[in-house]
Formats: C-alpha cells, structure tokens, sequence
C-alpha cells in the first residue's frame, strides 16, 4: 500500500480544503509537504500543494477570493473585480462563462468552497472524505495518499477495457474511497466540512449554420491560442493535420516566433511532411524541423527504460505510454529549440466532429435530411440496411445497454462495417484478461447501470464521452512534458472551444462527404487556401506491426514478472504468447488492449518503485 512519502514524487499538486476548524487536521499533515499555501480570507488554509506560481492567479474583495489555476487569460484584478459582485458559489457562473483558457477554477465566498475542473475533462478534480471532512484535489492520487488508501483493483481492471470509454465507470479513480467531481459540474465544501456537487454547465443547442458556427470557432481559437501566446517570444507547435496546422497558422499570425515540429513516418502514404512544408513556405513565418523517420522510436520503445521521465507518478493508467518515447521526441526536439510551451492539435478529431448517432435525433426533426445522410455514411462505410434499421428503431436506454455491453465484454466485437448509431463503440475485454477480472468488470457495470444517465440522446452523450476520455490520456501526457521543461497546450480541450463547436448543426458539421467542413470554413485566411483543401490524412496503422516485431523483446520481458499478473487480472503467459505473433489474425486487431495492458503494468511498477524509493520521480 502506498505511504504519504509518495507525495514527495508528485512534482505538481494542490488541494482544497473548507473553510472550518476541522480542516486543521489535514493542514497539518500537508505542512511539511506543501511548498505553497494560499488562505481563505478568514486566514485558514485553502490551497495546498507545489505547483509553478506563474500558473496560478488570486483575487480577493472583502469575504471572497476567486484563484484560477492553469492556463488563463485573468489577472489579479479582474479576479479581485469579479470577487466583489459575487454573493454566493453560484454566482461564479458567470465567470466561468467567459474565462477563456484551461484551468481550474476555485472559489472561496464568505466562508462556503466552490471548486471546479473544465467541462471537457482536461482539467479534473476529485474528491475524497477525510478525518470528517471533504477536500479536493486535482489528482485522485494526492488523495488516495493523504486518506492513506488503497488501489482498487476491481476498477482498475476496467482500464483492461478496449476501448476504455463507458461513461460513467472509467472516469471513476483507482483508488479506494476517492471519487471524481463530473466535468459539468462544481464541488461545494460547506462551512462544516461536508459537500455537494451541483452541475453548472449544459451543452449549447446545434442551431447554429455551418458558416456562424465557424466565426464563433474562429473566435474561441484565436482566443485559446492568444492565451498561450501572449506576451511569450517563442512557442513551439505541432505542424501535421488540418487541427494541429490551425493551431500552428494562429500562433503564427501576429504572435511570438514559432518552431514547427513534424515528424516523418516510414508510411509511403503519410504525407503531414509535404503539406507541412507547403504550409511553412507559404506562412513564411514558422521555423519548420522535420524528425526523420529513422529518428522517431516506434511505440512500445523504451518500455524497459525505468529511468525519469518515465518514473513520473501518474494517478491512473495512461493508455498513451506505449507510445511516450515518440511523444517526448518531438517535445525534446521543440525544447531543445529553446521552447516552454508546445501547441498540440489533440482533441481536435473529437472537438471539431461529432457522432453518427446524431442521425437518430436529426431523423425526427428534418427526416428527409437525416435520410440523405444516412444513405452517404452506409455507401461511405459499407454499412448494411438492416443493421442500420435495427439500430435506428432500436429505444434501449442507457442502463439497459449498459446492462448489454456487461454481456458482451468476452464476445467478438462486430465487423468494422458495423453501424455506429448507438450508445458509442461496447468495449471488449482481451483473450489475455483472466475470468475473475471480467466478472469483477461485470459487476461494477451492472451495478452501475441501475443507476447510470447518459449525458444527452445518443449522439451528444457520445461526443461528450469521446471528447473528455480522449482528454484524459493527453492530461497525463502533459506531466511527462513538463518533465523536460515544457508545457503542453491542447486549446482543443479548451470549454470555449468545445461549445463553439457543439453549437454547430451537426449535420454540416459532419456530413458523409467533405473533411472537417467546420475548422475548413474557420481557417479560411488564416490557413493558406490550398491547405485548406486537404481531404484526408493517414491513420498511421503500418507502424503497429512494425513496431511489435522490432520491440517485441522489450514487450515480453515487461511482462515476464507481470503485476498485472500477481494480481490477477490477466494471464500474462497468454499475453506473451500473443504477442509472439502477429496479432492481426486474431477476431479483432489487438494492438489498443495491448496499449491497454501496457499502461496497467507500467503503471503498477512505477508505484511499485516510488514506494521502495519515495523521492525517486522527484522534481524539487
């Protein structure tokens, strides 16, 4: 079991605590470890931890104080303004509203805590009850350590999921007794320790036409760059596909210099290089590095190098480690050029499109529409007519498909030409995940699926799950950037951003012919035109075999004395023996429950290690 030493590891933290006596406690036992205190304006504690001061901005008027911490565009005395016209926790609404950037964001009103993360997941917070009182955190580890808890392994087990996305069960912690505030809603701490979630947030309605959409979109982006940008000399950016291009093209536009960083695929069908290039000579702006392909590790490379940066403590598994040498290349490479703060264009795919299953909502209010669309997504995606009918008249709710995907999880998934007009993608567990653990994920689904709400009809509640559980990988992978200096910066998990988008009619936002309609028609003078007229982009799949065969050594040795396997969640024999062969004639493609266990067991032994050596990951 982990001990309270483990926070020294944790180079970034902070924690909330009420405005009451009983907090004391807690106070005392963060002391010796907390490099930073900001009090309530009743002189006690408020915000514990370590973190870089310049991510942090305070105002206080009279019995409140309002603190944002992340990225944000606010001073001090716009925050001191804003605290004097708030009465009550509610009416920090309003500033939530208008806050451009990604933050947290906290409040302390005459006595009673308001503290809250991003709607789109980047940004989260978590809870936890201890010595009588609740306080929050943005890490569900600080607590499990400050509560001196546990690992649950039965919700660990649900990281063994392919893919790992079933609202709400994979937002919930690894840990024994913390839970997690909803995206969409705030934490109240009251004057006598106890709390309440209250939800504050709710999705726009996509009434807006493609080209007013696109002006908004225009507007939060410009806006989310800016944040980043201003009143920096230098940045550095993704340069690949349209979403991170955009990103690149702003900062560009009347801002600091830029280095550009691409990386080159061994793929013949990979071409980010050429229109990398063609969008560098035309901005005329943009110092562009390209890392050859011979240069960029393949994934599951360095799985066996136990030294920093892969020693940083993570509070979950990060389903992105197996590919974290190719990741921290190109970050290496932008702060080897002299660069603190990296754009980067995740988020985008999920952001600036929406789900299929919209057409079930659409087909009720403008069915000649929706049937024209349906038509071109069964032609695009081979779709055959009678699944599709059977899931457009399908009314299961949510609970009961839950109820549904708990039955399914060792079946054989459907044929990619499957439609997709439900719920979202039913995950599958491997042939590797041994039968106590799909049980234990069975019961933890069926329990909640009798009380489970989804976030909206199908095809909002599956933007809104797709948007925050690709979040929460690239929240993670943004502690192993900051391991070398640098900040990652993802505007596309910015809240501004995300309504700009969800308020766009999803019928032109995604429609079966054309690429990315929305940041084209957004870009338009910002992004060359011939840039704009990019259609496609290669998925980069020809690396995963490649990458198994070269590395494959390194795979079977991680697994050789598997944690996993001590705790019996999978056979890591059979696991070996998979991965011996290739994996692509097996009923479905392997490669991302792989990344799954991969994540699980490094995971495992890197809390392993800074139990042994508590100060190992340190960075003091």
């Amino acid at each position: 079991m982990p001990g309270f030493s483990e926070l020294d590891s944790i180079p970034s933290w902070f924690v909330v605590l009420p405005d009451c006596p009983s907090a004391v406690g807690t106070d005392n036992t963060l002391r010796d470890r907390a490099e930073l205190t900001v009090h309530h304006p009743s002189g006690r504690p408020w915000l514990m931890g370590r973190w870089g001061e310049q991510h942090m901005a305070c105002g206080q008027a009279g019995a409140n104080k309002l603190a944002v911490l992340g990225e944000f565009d606010v001073t001090t005395g716009r925050l001191a303004e804003a605290a004097a016209h708030v009465r009550t926790v509610a009416d920090v609404d309003a500033l939530a509203r208008r806050l451009a950037g990604s933050f947290h964001l906290i409040a302390s009103v005459d006595g009673r805590v308001r503290a809250q993360g991003s709607v789109t997941g980047f940004r989260r917070l978590f809870r936890a009850d201890i010595d009588g009182i609740t306080v929050a955190s943005d890490r569900a580890d600080v607590l499990a350590l400050l509560g001196r808890t546990g690992l649950d392994e039965q919700r660990l087990a649900l990281h063994l999921l392919d893919p790992p996305v079933l609202h709400p069960l994979t937002y919930r912690p690894v840990w024994r007794d913390v839970g997690f505030v909803a995206p969409d809603s705030y934490l109240v701490l009251d004057t006598d320790g106890r709390s309440h979630q209250v939800q504050w947030w709710f999705p726009p309605e996509p009434e807006l036409p493609l080209a007013e959409g696109a002006a908004a979109l225009r507007q939060a982006l410009t806006a989310a760059v800016g944040v980043r940008t201003g009143g920096r000399e230098l940045v550095s950016s993704d340069l690949s596909g349209l979403d991170s291009t955009s990103l690149c093209c702003l900062a560009a536009r009347d801002g600091p210099k830029v280095i550009a960083c691409t990386a080159a695929s061994p793929d013949p069908l990979d071409d980010d290089v050429q229109w990398a290039q063609l969008t560098a000579a035309a901005i005329g702006r943009i110092e562009h590095h390209i890392i050859p392909a011979d240069e960029m590790p393949l994934i599951y490379h360095g799985l066996l190098d136990m030294n920093e940066p892969l020693d940083e403590l993570l509070d979950e598994p990060c389903g992105g480690i197996a590919d974290y040498a190719r990741w921290l290349t190109i970050a290496g490479r932008a702060a080897g050029h002299g660069s603190r703060l990296h754009l980067t264009g995740f988020g985008g795919d999920e952001t600036l499109g929406c789900a299929t299953s919209h057409l079930r909502t659409l087909l009720r209010h403008r069915p000649v529409t929706a049937l024209l669309q349906l038509r071109g997504f069964a032609a695009k995606y081979g779709w055959p007519r009678g699944q599709m009918l059977r899931q457009l008249c399908d009314g299961t709710s949510y609970g009961r498909w839950l109820n549904g995907a708990a039955d399914r999880l060792t079946t054989p998934p459907p044929p990619d030409t499957a439609p997709a007009l439900d719920w979202g993608p039913t995950p599958r567990l491997a042939p590797w995940v041994t039968p106590d653990a799909a049980d234990a994920v069975r019961e933890l689904i069926r329990t909640e699926a009798a009380t489970a709400r989804p976030l909206g009809p199908r095809g909002l509640h599956d933007d809104l799950v797709g948007i925050r559980d690709s979040a929460r990988p690239v929240r993670q992978i943004s502690r192993l950037a900051a391991r070398i200096g640098l900040t990652l910066s993802a505007p596309y998990y910015d809240d501004r951003v995300l309504e700009a988008a969800l308020a766009v009619r999803r019928e032109e936002k995604r429609p079966p012919w054309g690429y990315k309609p929305l940041i084209q028609e957004a870009m338009r003078g910002i992004v060359p035109a011939r840039i704009l007229g990019r259609q496609a982009k290669s998925g980069g799949t020809c690396d995963l075999d490649a990458a198994l065969r070269h590395n494959r050594a390194e795979l079977l040795a991680l697994f050789e004395d598997s944690r996993l396997g001590r705790t019996g969640l999978i056979d890591a024999a059979a696991l070996r023996k998979l991965c011996t062969g290739p994996l692509r004639p097996h009923p479905y493609d392997l490669h991302d429950a792989l990344y799954q266990a991969v994540a699980c067991e490094i995971w495992l032994r890197t809390w392993e290690r800074a139990a042994t050596h508590p100060k190992a990951g340190a960075m003091l």
